[in-house]
């Protein structure tokens, strides 16, 4: 293989990596998003559910949300 074809491998390895490290973090903040989701849905005194749902209420969503 010339040197070219190793550098353009090289590349994609790189590239190769980063992907399935962006994967791992993106599945990581997916599960405490839904652990943080859980958790005040239990805690909270009334029904998350239907607060977002029924009531539409905007502000709820965003403090979730964030």
């Amino acid at each position: 293989m010339s040197s070219e074809g190793l550098g353009m491998l090289d590349q994609l390895v790189t590239i190769g990596v980063h992907v399935i490290s962006t994967v791992v973090f993106v599945l990581i903040g997916l599960v405490f998003f839904g652990l943080a989701f859980w958790i005040i849905t239990k805690v909270a005194p009334f029904s998350v559910r239907k607060e977002i749902e029924e009531d539409q209420n905007t502000a709820l969503g965003i403090v979730i949300g964030s």
